[in-house]
């Protein structure tokens, strides 16, 4: 018997790089090309406030997912995470998904810790509790719930290591994994993704996995992979040389790298960034990153790198772009044009094997 799955839904991360009401015009335009999402990262040094663009967003659209991707609670209190997030969910129903992380570009340039596992499992707890329309014990001190509540706000938990994977798998309504679309670190994640959900008696088959890779449509992979040098890069120095070793990626980067700012990913001088770090990462192993690790090829290449993550138990994914501070409009335009019109196009049937031919 076979089994009906629902189609890969198709998002594009949009950073609140600008002005609001401008924002909403690249999102109006990823709705009208046929994305299923737009998601938003959380940064207040780098970016306006999520919230604020999601409010725009909601008013300016109709049909659209939106969601963060993600925001988190260690600058933000769960409660005031609760509170925002049922705001946008009153102007966008049945839209809006809120992505929780452990909070990188949100704590590091104001010196704070990143969210330790246990304090998330008890963050979300209290932001679902609160959305439910609960009341929750505030460290014995008060007991207090949320005015209008809003029950039916997914809460989906962003990870790439495997502790907050297993986690994600445990207690989140959906997963964001942050690791790519290789299919070996893939099987990895999706294995504790399993681990978690049998650990909490749930079915992970009904849990949706949202996949995020950095996404460009070309002919010419080689010019294009240069630019994710910073990101492999960042990868290298942040725990992850096991996962580029998977590739035959061999990176040897130092904990601190002079010359960047803010960070490796969000570096305002892209171009430099990527000079300093062709110190560490040559031109063949950002080759091989962005093959194994990220979308990037013709339209057949990547259409058929979405199908075929479709059928490992993938429900979706996010594209971004190379860049932080200019909106996604060329990669929205590219996949919209192309990839989102073959993803949905009726399977072709086999071509007759020709006479005289095996």
């Amino acid at each position: 018997m076979s089994v009906t799955r629902t189609p890969l839904r198709v998002g594009i991360r949009v950073p609140p790089c600008d002005r609001a009401d401008r924002v909403v015009e690249t999102v109006r335009r990823a709705e009208q090309l046929g994305f299923d999402d737009v998601w938003f990262p959380d940064s207040q040094l780098l970016w306006r406030d999520v919230f604020t663009t999601l409010t725009a967003a909601a008013l300016g659209t109709e049909q659209i997912g939106l969601g963060t991707a993600v925001t988190n609670l260690a600058t933000r209190h769960p409660a005031v995470v609760a509170s925002a997030a049922r705001s946008v969910a009153e102007l966008a129903p049945g839209r809006f998904t809120l992505g929780l992380g452990v909070g990188n570009s949100s704590v590091g340039p104001i010196g704070l810790r990143q969210t330790t596992s246990a304090a998330m499992r008890e963050g979300l707890g209290m932001v679902r509790a609160l959305l439910n329309g609960n009341e929750w014990d505030f460290e014995g001190k008060v007991r207090s719930r949320l005015r209008d509540p809003q029950p039916r706000v997914p809460l989906h938990l962003a990870a790439s290591g495997p502790r907050n994977v297993r986690l994600a798998g445990e207690i989140a309504d959906g997963v964001i994994l942050l690791s790519g679309v290789s299919p070996r670190t893939l099987k990895g994640a999706t294995d504790r993704v399993r681990e978690g959900a049998a650990a909490a008696g749930r079915n992970a088959d009904d849990i949706p996995l949202t996949v995020s890779a950095f996404c460009a449509v070309t002919d010419d992979i080689e010019a294009e992979a240069r630019l994710l040098k910073p990101v492999c890069a960042s990868i290298a120095q942040n725990g992850g040389a096991p996962f580029l070793a998977l590739a035959g990626i061999e990176a040897d980067v130092p904990a601190r790298i002079e010359g960047i700012y803010p960070d490796l990913v969000h570096a305002e001088d892209w171009d430099r960034a990527v000079e300093i770090c062709s110190a560490w990462i040559s031109d063949e192993a950002v080759l091989r990153f962005a093959r194994e690790f990220c979308l990037f090829g013709t339209v057949e290449q990547i259409t058929e790198r979405l199908l075929t993550l479709h059928t490992t138990g993938v429900t979706g994914v996010f594209l971004q772009h190379v860049g932080s501070y200019d909106p996604p409009t060329e990669l929205i335009e590219a996949v919209g044009a192309s990839v989102l019109p073959a993803l949905s196009a009726p399977a072709s049937p086999p071509t007759p094997a020709k006479a005289g031919h095996r």
